[in-house]
């Protein structure tokens, strides 16, 4: 099975939909995958990720199933903070270097870092999202043991999710096994970018989702869209409603 994690395209977060650009991104994303298709798309619930997926679904003919638990909402109520200057912003949007910690961390104890000390529930938004993407891959017919997945239904269908730059990263680190402080310091994901994890059904019947793709925008230089819309995790970050 390969799995496509998909950021939203550059959103205007007060109104929930996408700028001019995320509109542009959003339909260099359905020609992208009207090349090699897809079987079942799964969305957020928030308007943002609906409008960037929509043009993929009308291109190949696929309805969207929502999936209440990408929503980013809930993810930043419980892992936002007030910074310095008043402003509620990801704790993770931090300087990476204050998410690595000391020398020798105990890397189950990320949430108890400063960059996260003023957090409403770090620890329980990630556990959440864990836990929903556990009973989402079980549906799909791989089930979570431990660090591995049993395939208990194995197959070799192309599974797209829209979602969000916090839900995402907070995701592919729990499918990795990465700390999440680890992942948030040296990875992230940009606009309307396709992350591929394959889920190869070993004859053991144990599998671990590999990384194929990171963060790609082929899409983006391929119609000539303005890169500074895409990187940059300035763009990226939103303001409390």
């Amino acid at each position: 099975m390969l799995l496509y994690i998909i950021r939203h395209g550059e959103p205007d977060y007060a109104s929930d939909s996408l700028t001019g650009n995320g509109v542009r991104q959003a339909a260099a994303l359905a020609e992208r995958f009207s090349s090699h298709g897809l079987e079942e798309i799964y969305v957020s619930p928030l308007g943002r990720a609906v409008q960037t997926a929509r043009p993929t679904c009308d291109r190949l003919g696929l309805p969207y199933r929502i999936e209440e638990w990408m929503s980013e909402d809930l993810f930043w109520n419980e892992l936002s903070a007030v910074d310095g200057n008043g402003e509620r912003q990801w704790s993770f949007g931090c300087q990476n270097t204050m998410l690595l910690g000391e020398e020798n961390p105990d890397l189950n104890a990320w949430h108890t870092y400063p960059a996260f000390s003023s957090c409403k529930a770090a620890e329980k938004g990630y556990r959440r999202i864990a836990d929903c993407s556990d009973a989402f891959l079980a549906g799909l017919g791989y089930k979570r043991d431990g660090r591995l997945y049993r395939t208990a239904a194995p197959n070799n269908r192309r599974i797209a999710a829209f979602c969000h730059h916090g839900v995402g990263t907070a995701w592919l680190s729990h499918l990795l096994s990465i700390p999440p402080n680890i992942f948030w310091s040296g990875f992230d994901i940009a606009h309307s970018s396709v992350t591929i994890l394959e889920f190869k059904n070993n004859p053991d019947g144990q599998t671990a989702p590999q990384c194929v793709c990171l963060s790609d925008i082929s899409h983006i230089y391929k119609n000539n869209l303005p890169i500074n819309a895409v990187i940059g995790f300035q763009e990226g970050r939103r303001q409390d409603p």
